[in-house]
């Protein structure tokens, strides 16, 4: 992908000192992140880490902040409350099931959602780790033969959605379910299995698979507003930006879909798969991050989505960058997090 010199600086690198697949949170001065090693970081705009807490096993998702607090999550089911300014813990859960699926917190930041790997959902109070409601695996809507949970490759479950005051639910073979947050009830299910990832505008939630359909339902009767299909499957989650739905597809392309009406309206050939989400960059650029060795994120310029510019992390990147200003953090599948402070490119 022939390209201009980067208009970046390089602001910072931070190693964890552990591989991570986990991804980036955004917090207001700088981002959170948890790796293999089972430490949770909060890391300053500057790359000096704000406070470590060390879990003791892997946290396999992002960690979420709620309000003045910060939940994380292991693989062998310890649920951990920190706090959000100085990293303090504040309760724990242990026992729990194996936290494979980002968590997801309510907008009153009140309640906590965590999904186990069979396809049981729970909420939990955010200020006690009380349970509030429990609802067990549904029964698989198609036969599979993986656990109904259990996501493609192993690797994490979709994160839900809140999405009017409802929450929506990838449970593998057990399909697309909406329930309501307060009680755990159901609202409506479909049999949409095998799913990469879901992102919501106003009413309607976007749905895309592995296989390569992608769907537009409402989020008040799961109704389809429009439905797509990409021929060589979806390698990456959907993701709202810049006025479009963009999500990788096979074997190595960006792929732009109208939110409206789910047309295509662009198409960009990558240098290797995009396995995470993009994200937007000082305004017109759509900012791309690339799985192969090289960790290339790749810069689009809206709206004929030609590149502005690539740089290289050495790194595998498979996760969502943070913007904050001009400042870009990426987190590599090595554990280091990187920053570039972006300057705005001149026009070609």
């Amino acid at each position: 992908m022939a390209c201009q010199r980067a208009p970046v600086d390089s602001a910072f690198q931070f190693s964890s000192d552990a591989s991570s697949r986990a991804g980036l949170t955004a917090v207001a001065d700088g981002v959170l992140l948890g790796n293999e090693a089972g430490t949770v970081l909060r890391l300053d705009r500057e790359g000096r880490p704000v406070w470590r807490v060390s879990l003791g096993r892997e946290v396999a998702v992002a960690p979420v902040e709620a309000g003045s607090a910060v939940i994380a999550g292991t693989v062998v089911g310890d649920v951990v409350c920190l706090g959000l300014e100085d990293g303090k813990e504040r309760w724990r859960l242990g026992g729990e099931p194996p936290v494979r699926t980002p968590p997801v917190v309510d907008e009153s930041h009140r309640r906590v959602f965590l999904v186990a790997p069979d396809g049981a959902v729970r909420a939990l109070a955010t200020d006690s780790g009380q349970v509030r409601w429990k609802r067990p695996a549904p029964k698989p809507q198609v036969p599979s033969p993986a656990l109904p949970g259990v996501p493609p490759e192993g690797g994490p479950a979709p994160a839900p959605v809140m999405v009017e005051g409802v929450l929506v639910v990838a449970l593998g073979a057990s399909g697309l379910w909406a329930l309501e947050p307060e009680t755990g009830a159901p609202r409506w299910s479909l049999p949409v299995t095998d799913v990469v990832g879901l992102d919501s505008e106003r009413d309607t939630v976007f749905v895309a698979t592995r296989p390569g359909r992608v769907l537009a339902l409402s989020v008040k009767d799961g109704s389809t507003r429009w439905e797509q299909r990409l021929a060589d499957g979806v390698t990456g989650p959907p993701a709202r930006a810049l006025g479009a739905l963009w999500l990788g597809a096979g074997p190595s392309s960006l792929v732009g879909l109208s939110t409206s009406e789910g047309r295509e309206v662009a198409r960009v050939v990558l240098p290797s798969p995009l396995l995470g989400r993009v994200q937007v960059g000082l305004e017109d650029l759509l900012l791309v991050p690339t799985s192969g060795r090289e960790g290339q994120l790749v810069a689009l310029r809206a709206p004929g989505w030609t590149p502005a510019f690539t740089v290289r992390a050495d790194t595998s990147l498979r996760t969502r960058p943070v913007v904050r200003g001009p400042l870009v953090f990426v987190l590599g599948l090595d554990g280091r997090v990187l920053a570039w402070r972006l300057r705005v490119p001149p026009p070609t």
